[in-house]
């Protein structure tokens, strides 16, 4: 069973704020753990979610977006699930309460491994056959999902709260495992300072796609000249936030997406309505203070602090889910 944690853009203000933007993959059995939520759209590239605020992991501080199995292809999940299987970590006891405090003998977790993966086994037979029924795959999916894992982008200035209950020996052994690799990559990570104008991006802030955006900007021009650095972020944010929601710079289907396809999936989700805002929430300016030492713009900066949220910039945001 494979968690990962991968910093994706580490940035730090002027003032000291911190915000990190995280790739994880973890098993998909304590997603409904870590938060309660809704869908408010479904499109074949992604799935755009709202948070209800009753889940164990729910932080309002934390922004996110999250892969579904409503969007990914039959034969992608099941290649997924049984080439790396999500699997709990610690065979616990059953005994009263929420936390199982002794494990298994070596025996027993060995057989209840093997019942484990015996039921995957089953399952994968039975998805195959509802596939060859015709089923959908946001059906044939969910038979998968306790043995698939999940994709999530996550965004804050502030993850002091969710490491004090995530890391926590109390917290369920995969949850801790996920918060532990998190903390530690923080520490060992050393963030980018960006300056007032500049921006974190996720996903967008490499040199191949910049030079992908200039060129982008460039096809449409009458006379060739070069964009401006203002031209160039507006279309960089757009990129950011499509890659968010999709969660990747891939495709499902393993390719590189194209400037001009991520500028459209951006359009659909926030320019069209109603007004899908939840991947711009993970792009971000630092904002300044004035000389009574107060932040210039602090309606704009959402569950962040101390950076102006691309989010709060958008046209109509306040009708957003």
């Amino acid at each position: 069973m494979t968690t990962t944690v991968k910093i994706i853009a580490d940035s730090v203000n002027p003032y000291g704020q911190r915000l990190t933007t995280f790739q994880l993959r973890y098993p998909r059995f304590i997603h409904a753990e870590e938060l309660t939520h809704r869908i408010l759209s479904s499109q074949p590239e992604m799935v755009i979610y709202e948070a209800i605020p009753d889940g164990l992991m729910y932080d309002k501080n934390l922004s996110r977006n999250a892969s579904s199995s409503r969007a990914i292809p039959v034969n992608k999940l099941l290649e997924d699930v049984q080439r790396d299987p999500a699997m709990p970590i610690y065979w616990g006891k059953n005994q009263p309460g929420m936390q199982a405090r002794e494990e298994l003998d070596p025996e027993k977790k060995l057989l209840a491994s093997c019942h484990w993966l015996d039921a995957l086994d089953d399952v994968i037979v039975h998805v195959k056959e509802l596939i060859e029924l015709g089923l959908h795959k946001q059906i044939a999916n969910r038979l998968l999902e306790t043995w698939a894992h999940i994709n999530v982008v996550v965004t804050a200035t502030n993850y002091a709260n969710f490491f004090a209950l995530r890391s926590h020996p109390d917290a369920q052994p995969e949850i801790k495992e996920l918060s532990d690799l998190m903390m530690h990559a923080m520490s060992i990570n050393n963030p980018r300072v960006l300056q007032v104008g500049e921006w974190h991006l996720p996903y967008a802030d490499d040199g191949e796609t910049r030079q992908q955006t200039i060129k982008y900007i460039m096809h449409d021009r009458i006379i060739r000249s070069m964009p401006t650095e203002e031209e160039i972020v507006n279309v960089l944010r757009k990129v950011s936030t499509a890659r968010c929601a999709r969660t990747s710079y891939l495709t499902h289907d393993g390719r590189p997406t194209l400037v001009h396809e991520d500028v459209a999936l951006h359009d659909k989700l926030v320019v069209s309505e109603p007004l899908h805002a939840s991947p711009a929430e993970h792009q971000a300016s630092p904002d300044h203070k004035n000389e009574e030492d107060q932040w210039i713009s602090p309606e704009l900066h959402g569950n962040f602090a101390g950076w102006i949220q691309h989010r709060k910039m958008l046209p109509s945001e306040f009708i957003a889910g």
